[in-house]
């Protein structure tokens, strides 16, 4: 047989549905493994980690959210489109207003969660999520709207119940974002000269904050919240939510809470799509994985990040970015011992370090199994962020950004 007769042998297709840390990252990885393509519900990227900082100005939204096709090389195709359904058994993908589905020898699965609003009246209707670009620009908008309401000669106390905005959910979540929103109001009250102080309040239905965070990290958080005046209240449910403010109880009683904005961090929910997906799952609706990632069942399929219910993984690691990030190598390499007829290793992962946000002057970090808090601290949780940005490209340009142009918080209403 002649050589110009020959075929070459054909390329695995590799589906990534889901654009976050697993999927992006995943796909990156397969880059030249395969026919790869990325399906994801945006147009861009986002490094959730430091979406408060896009709401304190300290990062642009470029810095934190660049698009697919500034990321992606041509060995990765992206769709933009939502996924609506799988066909395991014909292994094919639907992509809404796509006549054509997309045909895979090997699926990712790692479309993330959605905010859990656990049917509390009036949540999802007036509780302001916090997830995207979006949601930041949104609430933003709405501190300065608040802000332009309250008149120059307001007695404190009218200028404070006007300023009043609550966070509900006292995880990492909402002390990043409470603190960052606690320093905009109060410079923003010190620049345009009001009398009194912002009013941020906390829900948390938990008996502490951040749970499962280590203990000395927690003690910082706590004396961020009193030193910032953030009032704080643990044990707490909201029972509703309504134009005017939340509705609480606390040891039985209950109490209405005016205020101009509420916020919702308290938890997440599997996306609906996996509602829909025959595959094997838990309790809370996460697809039940194999040590390797792979769908029970379902070999040729991988499953990871928030959706994924995998049984060695630390609690304070669970539905993070940085694990969702740490499962993307474990999936690469398992795709391509698939591809390559050899067999797929187990993972285990571990914490890579903690570090949370206090505000826009600050931050907490766990160094070498100590705590501690500051200026520097700050700086090392944007190194260690930057370290995580997707392409080496991108890493550069944010990095020259930041050492050079500074990380000032953007005053609200400028």
């Amino acid at each position: 047989m002649d050589a110009k007769d020959e075929k070459e042998p054909e390329r695995a297709r590799i589906v990534v549905v889901g654009g976050g840390f697993g999927g992006l990252f995943t796909a990156m990885g397969l880059a030249g493994a395969g026919e790869v393509t990325l399906v994801g519900s945006e147009d861009h990227f986002l490094h959730t980690p430091m979406l408060y900082e896009y709401l304190s100005g300290e990062v642009e939204a470029w810095h934190i959210a660049p698009r697919y096709n500034e990321l992606l090389d041509d060995g990765v195709s992206y769709i933009h489109g939502a996924v609506t359904g799988v066909d395991f058994e014909a292994r094919e993908v639907e992509v809404a207003g796509r006549l054509r589905r997309l045909s895979y020898d090997y699926l990712v699965l790692s479309v993330g969660a959605v905010t859990n609003f656990w049917g509390i009246e009036g949540a999802d209707k007036y509780a302001m999520p916090f997830r995207k670009i979006r949601h930041a620009d949104d609430l933003r908008r709405r501190m300065i709207e608040t802000l332009d309401g309250i008149q120059p000669d307001a007695a404190p106390q009218d200028a404070q119940r006007a300023a009043t905005f609550v966070v509900v959910g006292a995880g990492a979540s909402g002390v990043e974002l409470s603190t960052k929103m606690a320093d905009l109001l109060t410079d923003a009250f010190q620049r345009r000269g009001l009398r009194g102080e912002p009013h941020v309040i906390v829900v948390e239905m938990g008996t502490e904050v951040v749970p499962g965070m280590d203990t000395g990290l927690r003690a910082l958080v706590q004396k961020e919240l009193h030193e910032k005046r953030i009032e704080l209240h643990t044990e707490t449910r909201v029972v509703q939510v309504s134009p005017r403010g939340v509705r609480i109880e606390h040891g039985g009683e209950q109490r209405e809470i005016e205020a101009s904005g509420v916020v919702w961090t308290a938890g997440v929910r599997v996306n609906p799509l996996v509602e829909k997906l025959a595959v094997e799952k838990n309790g809370r609706g996460q697809i039940v994985v194999e040590p390797t990632l792979q769908v029970r069942g379902r070999r040729e399929v991988f499953a990871l990040g928030d959706i994924a219910f995998f049984q060695d993984v630390v609690p304070s690691l669970a539905g993070t970015a940085q694990l969702a990030f740490q499962e993307s190598s474990l999936v690469v390499s398992n795709v391509q011992a698939l591809i390559d007829d050899s067999v797929p290793a187990k993972g285990h992962f571990e914490e890579l370090g903690e570090a949370v946000s206090l505000g826009t002057e600050t931050a907490a970090v766990l160094v070498a199994g100590k705590a501690v808090s500051g200026a520097l601290a700050r700086q090392a949780r944007f190194a260690l962020y930057t370290a995580r940005l997707p392409t080496w490209q991108h890493r550069l340009r944010v990095g020259a950004s930041w050492f050079f142009g500074g990380k000032t918080p953007k005053p609200l209403g400028l």
